[in-house]
């Protein structure tokens, strides 16, 4: 016992000279492996998976003794006030359970009879503070096992809506709504180090993934200690998000074998004995309520006493001449079965106050709300994001919606006015797959590195704060996401498909071991992935989405006589070049099948360089269109969704890659020049489109020989929307994040919070 006291001594800062220093090399072992296992959890090496239930965590970064118990209890009670069925989870520290067990108050009996043999049992099994807080709590299932995430499902058999986890900070591989982390003012840090050097698990920074932090036991240090304290941790953490709690005894109670009805009053004097994390709250605590203590016993924390143990106690007792044995109410799960004090054991039933309740369950409202984020990766898969993102917030009209784009400066997002998390830039190639080393070589020397390494700096803001992230996009992009804020992602797949090639090996196994689910474009392509093991499945096309969009109104741009030709010069940089080329293949086509034009700008594009591009040309403006003209050639300015106009069109000349996909989807022929990405793109559209040389000329031919010939038109419209199929998989992402990912049932809890919280 000497050799704990001198130890616990030196890692709690009290002796700063011990020969314990000798574990110094041990605390920087322990603190460097620590470092290394929040990496991979931070960056996604370790998956950390969202359950389907709302969970908050209760913790701590030291060894014990922040009365995270009391706390837990607190919250639990918090909660149930508001009409909320919580559960909790634990490790059980000193029971001996693998699987799930779920203990509940009468399975311990009412607080009046004899533990008897099963509660004793039950210690043997869960540990005792699970028995503590089962026993506090009525109606409130505890649920014990070295698996927290298999304990989670054991509650949802009880239709538990909510989950506390007891001392749950460390276990990361669990997903956590909110992560409160306790801080004990009376020993916040001990020596510094990490054990086994201190009492510390892992460094004072790690705060700073905590959703709030409070720091117990306030009222046991003066006010310029707990300033300084406050002050410390505000280096981690914003001070608003810094509470304050004490700890209450109410009421004592009498035991003598089994609980005496009724509170008692608190003793005069007493000799006391405890297994604690802290026994110096302890002491502190009988000294504020007047208590004399005439000796003091302590055991380690958790301790099993022995019958010579409790021998020995009675006859300190009988020696020192106090009036009552005192411990704590987890001691009482820890005594020898079928012991019986000669004198009744009294004990405080401890409890956790808050300094500022109120404001408490305000910042824990708010860190509740479900956050929601979209990430995407290109133009056109902006386009999908934004009515992904707008579906988002009709289902869950509580939740923050945000976006991530990492490709442009979120232009489509701005317009919706959906807010943007990320920091992405410019790129002279406009994207992030490049299909020629010279626009890789190009990006790199505009700050391709700097961009990435920002936007994973905005992600790292992100950490914790958000529900399981969409990404739009492609492999890239999920990698991206986890990389940056460490949960795994959905992927809404929009550029791999069996139809290009399929996805290779790597990219399986990421898929297989990094993607929550993966919703693919075709059916063929769910198959191939389903078949590496991957989550994956096929509810239509999402690209084709955006043909569906309920907010768009079909906008009416034909000439009688004429037929209609959509000109598509792309959103990316290279589009100020390319509108040249669709102009001059527009004067070719003119001569030779006269046309109505309608020209799609993309939000992306600025007009006044576009314009600059557009030499020859003269701006008109004329009932409510503008555009250009040439002689008797004039093309419109359409600056609204593709969908709204392609009811009009014969025929696209298009430079873009998303929207010729969705032209090509709607039954529209497309024409376009031969290059690397869009021989990629022809794998896909097949038939539906035709390729020429990169001229003016060539485009104007190809396009001639579409209007011309219908039979060609109608195969052409057919074979494109066979390729790219139906619509649908929006909604069913929205559905299943609803009610696979619980977001549906984390609205209802935070809207029913609102509502009882509101005021308090």
């Amino acid at each position: 016992m000497s050799l704990l006291k001198s130890y616990l001594s030196f890692a709690r800062g009290e002796r700063r000279l011990s020969p314990w220093m000798v574990t110094y090399p041990f605390g920087v072992i322990a603190r460097t492996v620590v470092s290394m296992r929040n990496f991979a959890f931070d960056h996604g090496l370790v998956s950390s998976v969202e359950p389907v239930i709302p969970v908050i965590s209760v913790g701590n970064i030291t060894l014990g003794g922040t009365n995270k118990t009391p706390f837990v209890e607190m919250l639990c009670r918090m909660l149930r006030e508001a009409g909320i069925p919580v559960g909790i989870i634990s490790r059980g520290y000193g029971g001996t359970t693998l699987d799930p067990v779920v203990i509940t108050s009468d399975m311990i009996g009412n607080g009046e009879e004899d533990r008897g043999s099963r509660t004793a049992f039950l210690r043997e099994i869960v540990g005792d503070e699970p028995l503590l807080l089962a026993s506090r709590l009525q109606g409130v299932p505890v649920a014990v096992s070295k698996n927290r995430l298999r304990d989670i499902d054991s509650l949802l058999e009880r239709n538990v809506d909510f989950i506390v986890a007891d001392d749950a900070f460390q276990h990361r591989r669990m997903g956590r709504d909110a992560d409160i982390a306790l801080v004990d003012a009376c020993c916040p840090f001990g020596n510094g180090w990490v054990a086994p050097a201190g009492i510390l698990r892992e460094p004072p920074s790690v705060l700073s993934r905590a959703s709030l932090v409070v720091i117990t036991k306030s009222d046991q240090v003066p006010g310029e200690k707990l300033d300084a304290l406050a002050g410390e941790i505000c280096r981690f953490v914003p001070k608003e998000k810094v509470f304050f709690s004490r700890l209450s005894l109410p009421t004592w109670r009498s035991w003598n074998g089994c609980w005496k009805k009724g509170d008692r009053k608190a003793p005069g004097s007493v000799i006391a004995f405890s297994a604690i994390g802290s026994p110096e709250s302890f002491r502190r605590s009988l000294e504020q309520q007047g208590i004399a203590i005439f000796r003091e016993h302590r055991f380690k924390d958790h301790h099993r006493y022995r019958k010579s143990d409790m021998e020995e106690l009675e006859r300190s007792l009988s020696e020192c001449g106090a009036e009552a044995m005192a411990c704590t109410e987890k001691d009482i799960y820890n005594l020898p079965r079928g012991w019986k004090p000669s004198r009744e054991i009294c004990v405080p039933l401890i409890s956790t106050e808050l300094d500022d309740e109120p404001r408490f369950r305000a910042a824990l409202l708010e860190v509740l709300r479900p956050r929601i984020i979209v990430a995407s990766n290109g133009y056109g898969e902006d386009s999908m994001g934004v009515l992904l993102a707008r579906k988002l917030k009709d289902r869950f009209p509580c939740a923050s919606v945000s976006s991530f784009p990492i490709v442009g400066k979120g232009e489509h997002y701005i317009r919706e006015g959906i807010p943007v998390d990320s920091v992405p830039e410019e790129s002279p190639s406009g994207g992030v797959i490049k299909y020629r080393f010279l626009d890789l070589w190009r990006d790199l020397r505009s700050g391709l590195l700097r961009s990435i390494a920002r936007q994973m700096e905005a992600w790292s803001k992100l950490r914790g704060a958000i529900r399981t992230p969409i990404c739009v996009g492609d492999v890239y992009l999920l990698l991206h996401s986890l990389w940056g804020q460490g949960q795994l992602p959905v992927l809404v797949a929009t550029a791999k498909t069996v139809y290009l090639s399929g996805h290779w090996r790597l990219e399986r196994f990421l898929l297989k071991h990094r993607s929550r689910t993966t919703w693919t474009r075709d059916r063929e392509t769910a198959d191939e992935l389903r078949r590496s093991g991957a989550r994956a499945r096929f509810d239509g096309n999402p690209i084709m989405d955006l043909t569906c969009d309920n907010t768009i109104e079909t906008v009416p741009w034909g000439e009688k006589g004429k037929p209609g030709v959509l000109l598509l010069p792309g959103s990316r940089r290279r589009a100020y070049d390319d509108v040249r080329l669709l102009l001059d293949a527009v004067e070719r086509l003119e001569s030779a099948v006269p046309s109505a034009y309608l020209m799609v700008i993309a939000p992306t594009l600025d007009m006044e360089e576009l314009m600059a591009s557009c030499s020859g040309w003269e701006p008109f403006e004329e009932t409510g269109w503008k555009g250009i003209r040439k002689g008797a050639c004039s093309i419109r300015f359409f600056f609204g969704p593709l969908p709204s106009v392609t009811g009009d069109a014969l025929l696209l000349m298009g430079l873009g890659g998303t929207a010729n996909q969705v032209c090509a989807g709607m039954g529209v022929p497309v024409v376009s020049i031969e290059e690397k990405g869009k021989f990629v793109q022809k794998k896909l559209l097949g038939g539906s489109e035709l390729l020429v040389p990169p001229t003016a000329q060539s485009l104007a031919e190809g396009a001639a020989r579409i209007l011309s010939d219908g039979s060609l038109r109608l195969k052409m419209a057919r074979e494109g929307k066979e390729r790219l199929g139906g619509p649908g998989a929006l909604d069913t992402v929205v559905a299943h994040a609803a009610e696979s990912m619980g977001w549906d049932l984390r609205c209802r809890l935070f809207q029913r919070l609102s509502e009882r919280w509101s005021g308090l």
